[in-house]
């Protein structure tokens, strides 16, 4: 169960990045509830991240966290903010995702 509440925050994670792009993208009252919304998924991500730690090694539950956030930014980034999809960036992002899964493989 610990490990489910711990991809929610990864995903709340990269909610609130995709927020903070938003908001730099708006002006006015668009901008204000972009960064609202990037608030409010800050504070789900943590307090689901710290659920998780109560069961889950912290650092092994902060990897998979920030790994979860960083692989979902920069698919958010090719996808909804046109950043470049190139080959080493695909390439490392490919690693990352294999080292989040050697650390659920073998953390006890």
């Amino acid at each position: 169960m610990q490990w489910i509440i711990l991809v929610i925050a990864g995903l709340f994670e990269v909610g609130f990045t995709f927020c903070l792009g938003k908001a730099k993208e708006t002006t006015g009252n668009t901008s204000y509830l972009w960064i609202t919304g990037f608030f409010l998924t800050l504070s789900v991500s943590m307090y689901l991240l710290y659920r998780a730690t109560q069961v889950l090694p912290i650092g092994t539950a902060y990897a998979v966290w920030t790994g979860i956030g960083a692989v979902g930014t920069v698919l958010v980034g090719i996808v909804f903010f046109k950043e470049p999809a190139d080959f080493w960036r695909l390439f490392f992002i490919t690693t990352l995702i294999a080292s989040i899964i050697g650390l659920k493989v073998f953390s006890h």
